[in-house]
């Protein structure tokens, strides 16, 4: 899709109500509900962190989502396709501020380039014991990237008519925290699969687009 056409359309997005957990649930494994009930003490004290979902022209014109591939690590997302994001700092003046510093320390670009639309529908997860705050957000001129290395494998653009695309929407085979294997609804984007929260997120970013690009 042409970015100036999207530019226009994202700009209703804030007259849209959200359409919260039963859209993400669409997206969640069938062994959530589990895992809520597991982690339901721990959640009165989850940890904060922010994310930022950010659209941008490619140089032709067509319009790109940008999500990253995080490192290996020892830990529980290791290797997994995510937004950039992260936990606030003390210098932070909010969740939507620490989701804009994380995105200039995780892919180089800085909040002068972003006009953030509008606050998501914020989702738990479990296994790392965090409340994540999603911000939509567009830049309005085509990007480049610069990796912070430590965090941040590669960058994926995706683009906007592949997102949208119910193709995108599969059925995938992966391993629980727990070793068992299961199947869970997910993305498949630029060959990459993507699921648990950032699916859960990514499905009600789609819901909304929906609602304001068929119109």
């Amino acid at each position: 899709m042409r970015f100036k056409a999207f530019e226009k359309a994202i700009s209703k997005i804030n007259k849209l109500s959200l359409p919260g957990i039963e859209t993400q649930l669409k997206m969640a494994p069938s062994f959530r509900k589990q895992l809520m009930e597991r982690y339901k003490e721990e959640q009165k004290s989850a940890k904060l962190a922010a994310v930022l979902a950010l659209f941008y022209p490619s140089k032709e014109g067509e319009t790109l989502l940008v999500l990253i591939l995080r490192k290996s690590y020892k830990g529980v997302h290791s290797a997994q396709v995510g937004f950039p994001g992260g936990k606030p700092e003390p210098e932070d003046d909010g969740m939507e501020a620490t989701a804009l510093r994380e995105t200039w320390e995780e892919i180089g670009v800085s909040s002068e380039k972003i006009t953030v639309l509008r606050e998501l529908t914020s989702i738990y997860i479990p296994p790392s014991n965090f409340l994540v705050s999603l911000f939509l957000g567009i830049a309005h001129a085509p990007l480049t990237f610069t990796l912070q290395e430590s965090e941040v494998d590669a960058v994926l653009e995706v683009s906007l008519t592949d997102f949208m695309d119910d193709k995108s929407e599969v059925v995938s085979k992966i391993l629980a925290a727990d070793g068992s294997p299961y199947e869970v609804p997910a993305f498949k984007l630029n060959g990459r699969i993507v699921w648990g929260a950032t699916a859960m997120m990514l499905i009600e970013i789609k819901s909304m687009l929906n609602q304001i690009l068929k119109k």
